[in-house]
């Protein structure tokens, strides 16, 4: 159980702060990064992906840089934030206990932090793929999958 539930108003500022100031939006100036394509088709979301890693694998630095909702830009922007310093391992499994929490299983709310924002995002169909977007994007990108054509 986390440490404080977040009402409908928290979540709602969360999502909004992330959406009308990201964070992490822009593209790299460094070719190092590894880039991605996400896009829908029911939604304006059309946005590239892109993540830095260390030599040792651990997540340097994460943009994203296109046209998304509201939904999409604020989850991915707040994914962006939550993996620097991560692991392969440790970013899969934020993405994993995320994607339970929009399917609304049981998944653990102490690994998630701000993601908490999209609780209820499961119970908005036309929302799920919004908000998934990036994270299943970024899952890609871990397992190998890049818009540079590579593995």
């Amino acid at each position: 159980m986390p440490i404080f539930d977040l009402s409908p108003e928290m979540m709602r500022e969360i999502i909004l702060d992330h959406y009308k100031n990201p964070l992490h939006k822009g593209v790299p100036e460094s070719p190092d990064y590894k880039k991605i394509h996400a896009s829908s088709t029911n939604c304006i979301d059309d946005f590239d992906l892109y993540v830095s890693f260390s030599l040792d694998g651990n997540i340097v630095d994460a943009k994203w840089d296109g046209t998304a909702c509201a939904i999409s830009s604020a989850s991915t922007d707040i994914l962006c934030e939550q993996i620097i310093g991560f692991d392969k391992e440790k970013a899969e499994h934020m993405i994993n206990e995320y994607l339970k929490m929009i399917e609304e299983k049981e998944f653990d709310h102490e690994v998630l932090k701000e993601a908490l924002a999209f609780k209820n995002t499961g119970k908005q169909a036309a929302r799920i793929h919004c908000a998934t977007m990036g994270w299943t994007a970024l899952f890609d990108l871990l397992e190998g999958k890049d818009s540079n054509g590579g593995h």
